[in-house]
């Protein structure tokens, strides 16, 4: 069996290239997808001095008391703004929930764009004022960076490079803080316990800057686990399920977990920053035209972004 390709693209030489050098980082990118699911993104714009700001500050917000972080949790909004404590997202299929915590950053409708009216405000945390500056900037600078592997993706699929940019504005994406809290007594934990059950994300991409520490495993296409290894500098970026529908299965949604460590270190805290980079609701993801054929039958209902969140997020507990 092959050895999966996890490439590590240079995003600089698609935003500042020229044609031949988009066009070459758009195939090795539709040939990741193909493969592993999974990109390493270099050269992003996003500096280390922001990154270590990010940790800092989401290390800060997990640190406040159970009391403190709980008047930010809105359970109404199942998951979708502020903090949301442990034991509430559960893997699709899985029967114990993850061992994490998070904190969910939504979409701020900068222009006079109606659908501002469709997104919950984000919660402001008052301990941590600097958390909201650095998290709106991580937050806007990782936009553009999906609009730019999406405008990729576009040309690999033969579509107008334009494709997902409507569809994209003012979209619905998160950013999530997660802290995979330590664990005292890993002993008494069930043996089907982890900090990330297997799953696929919903979204048409997801970018993750980094991680505090080793964990992220991917289920390669020969069933096989593999651990993903990024630099703290480079995004880890993968194909969500939206993308998966639109294409038919051609760009395929890639399972992957975050497994504990070693029981001497479950003691300790992990934390990472994926960013869910979804469509506005109303985007149909009724499968290409061009990615159904004899040999590759529709495998899939037709249904709007909105509409298949909303179906995902009661598959994980997050909403009744």
């Amino acid at each position: 069996m092959s050895t999966p390709y996890i490439p590590c693209l240079d995003l600089g030489s698609y935003i500042d290239g020229n044609e031949s050098q988009r066009k070459k980082f758009s195939d090795e990118l539709g040939r990741a997808f193909n493969d592993s699911g999974f990109v390493t993104i270099t050269n992003h714009g996003v500096s280390q001095e922001l990154i270590d700001k990010l940790y800092q500050n989401i290390q800060a917000v997990f640190g406040l008391s159970p009391e403190q972080k709980k008047k930010y949790e809105k359970v109404e909004l199942a998951g979708q703004r502020g903090y949301t404590s442990p034991g509430k997202e559960t893997a699709k299929g899985a029967k114990t929930a993850d061992l994490k915590e998070f904190w969910q950053i939504g979409q701020e409708v900068m222009d006079k764009d109606p659908i501002k009216e469709q997104y919950p405000d984000n919660e402001y945390l008052e301990e941590i004022p600097e958390f909201n500056a650095v998290t709106r900037e991580i937050y806007q600078r990782l936009e553009v960076n999906g609009k730019h592997l999406l405008r990729a993706i576009a040309t690999y699929l033969n579509l107008p490079i334009d494709y997902f940019d409507k569809e994209v504005h003012n979209g619905n994406s998160i950013l999530r803080g997660i802290h995979y809290f330590p664990i005292e007594h890993p002993e008494t934990l069930p043996d089907d316990a982890v900090r990330a059950g297997a799953h696929e994300d919903i979204n048409l991409i997801t970018l993750l800057i980094g991680a505090s520490a080793d964990g992220l495993e991917v289920l390669t296409r020969s069933n096989e686990w593999l651990p993903i290894k990024a630099h703290h500098t480079d995004i880890v970026v993968n194909v969500g399920d939206m993308l998966q529908r639109l294409t038919n299965n051609k760009l395929r949604s890639t399972t992957h977990r975050v497994v504990n460590p070693p029981l001497a270190l479950m003691k300790t805290s992990r934390f990472s920053v994926p960013f869910f980079l979804h469509p506005r609701s109303n985007m149909d993801l009724t499968s290409l035209p061009s990615c159904v054929d004899a040999e590759h039958p529709k495998v899939y209902s037709d249904m709007t972004a909105g509409e298949y969140l909303d179906e995902r997020l009661r598959e994980i507990g997050l909403k009744k």
